[in-house]
């Protein structure tokens, strides 16, 4: 059987953990069971958090991975009967994935590692899935065999903008609202309509300089329709032609509202946008 993991938790998070799902898998890699699996060895190293782990190989340098870095991994788990329950290496195809999204017991503990180092870890439940996860996940103490194959460092935060607490007295504004202006100019004349789906590079902060979403910070751009977001982009990302950049500030009437949801950003929100191309 294979346990094909999977970067979101059961309640449906993002950053919540190698939530996993079974599917038939025949392989004759044979992967042995570590002589300790039932508990960590007494000279384990043991974290604030009750994260025990042991190096069964040094790697190379000194540069460990960060919390929103991508990493490339090979790796075996067990529960404490001894039972293999996931395994990259009997798939033979190493597994990547940024570390903010898995298991708590994984951010924490590849974190301690450096690029071609093997690490045993010992996860206790409260940082893996639970004692009774249920959904085919395996429950309380896990261990797992990891070897960090690679690092990818996550994009640095876009720089918060100078004006973001308010939008200056040379910004463009519309009847509606919305204050803008042009960071870098595009090409050509022809701005997308409502029912244009639009393909952007985005960040977006509160007016306390606080960001809550960047797709530069992912490293992928975003398409979607542009009637099926805030009205604020409905309206500010047709004032654009591909190619440019420009600065929104689109007051809280045109976003979330001043007492949105929760999740949801509050007040007059301040986007920088880059209109990469208009999809018809």
């Amino acid at each position: 059987m294979r346990l094909v993991p999977n970067l979101r938790s059961a309640a449906g998070g993002c950053a919540a953990a190698l939530a996993i799902t079974l599917t038939a898998h025949a392989d004759n890699t044979m992967i042995d069971t570590p002589s300790d699996v039932k508990a960590a060895p007494a000279d384990a190293h043991k974290t604030a958090s009750g994260l025990c782990s042991k190096v069964l190989e040094k790697g190379k340098g000194n540069t460990h991975p960060g919390p929103t870095d991508t990493v490339t991994v090979h790796y075996s788990g067990w529960t404490t009967d001894g039972k293999l329950f996931d395994s990259s290496v009997k798939r033979g195809q190493p597994a990547s994935f940024p570390l903010n999204g898995v298991i708590k017991g994984w951010t924490e503990g590849v974190q301690l590692m450096v690029e071609g180092e093997k690490r045993r870890f010992w996860i206790p439940a409260n940082l893996a899935y639970g004692e009774n996860p249920g959904g085919g996940r395996p429950g309380g103490l896990l261990v797992f065999d990891v070897e960090l194959l690679g690092i990818k460092p996550a994009p640095k935060p876009p720089t918060t903008p100078d004006d973001v607490a308010a939008a200056p007295a040379s910004a463009e504004k519309t009847e509606s609202g919305i204050a803008s202006r042009v960071l870098e100019k595009g090409k050509g004349s022809t701005h997308p309509k409502a029912t244009d789906q639009v393909e952007v590079h985005y960040s977006g902060w509160t007016t306390d300089g606080q960001l809550f979403d960047s797709s530069v910070m992912r490293g992928e751009t975003v398409v979607f329709p542009l009637n099926r977001v805030i009205p604020g982009w409905t309206e500010g990302v047709q004032l654009m032609v591909e190619g440019e950049k420009r600065r929104l500030w689109i007051p809280a009437k045109l976003a979330y509202g001043e007492n949105p949801p929760p999740g949801a950003p509050a007040g007059t929100l301040v986007f920088d946008v880059e209109l990469i191309r208009i999809v018809k």
